[in-house]
């Protein structure tokens, strides 16, 4: 049963790197940093370590949980078109970076989680904790930075417009 849990455990976070992988495209089509393209190899290396991992238990990634999390990037992002359409995407892209920080967040839940349980589960102590959880809190600096530059002009913007241009 617990064998059963980790698995879908696993391949839950697997899913979500995919939409990771997804959303980083997305940004990377509205703003051509080389940011975008780094966290996307990070976060790639670190969807191959769950993979590895995911084989070490003796099972396999999901191909369903991949396709459902595929499907729900393209709804997340149809919705993000119609609430913004214009083509600075200032929404857009405030949207996108927030759903990648809560991936993020998600992904050191993951590592401190398989951390705590490798004590008791000899197969998870195959990953470099440290070094995954590190990488997890820099990626989430770098997308704070980015994230609350993105905020001050959509919000911003948006609250000058609506009061004539003072900030409520």
């Amino acid at each position: 049963m617990a064998h059963d849990f980790l698995t879908t455990y696993l391949n839950d976070h697997l899913a979500g790197s995919q939409m990771a992988l997804e959303i980083l495209d997305l940004l990377h089509g509205l703003d051509d940093s080389a940011v975008w393209q780094e966290m996307k190899r990070e976060i790639d290396a670190d969807r191959q370590e769950l993979e590895h991992l995911i084989r070490t238990m003796n099972s396999t990634p999901s191909a369903v949980r991949r396709a459902v999390a595929w499907m729900v990037e393209k709804f997340a992002e149809l919705k993000m078109r119609v609430d913004d359409p214009s083509t600075d995407a200032v929404l857009r892209r405030l949207e996108l970076m927030e759903a990648l920080a809560l991936g993020i967040d998600g992904k050191h839940a993951l590592w401190t989680a398989l951390q705590t349980a490798s004590q008791m589960t000899p197969e998870l102590q195959s990953l470099d904790y440290g070094k995954l959880i590190a990488r997890a809190e820099a990626q989430r600096g770098v997308i704070e930075v980015r994230r609350l530059q993105a905020a001050a002009v959509a919000l911003g913007d948006a609250a000058r417009s609506r009061s004539g241009g003072a900030i409520d």
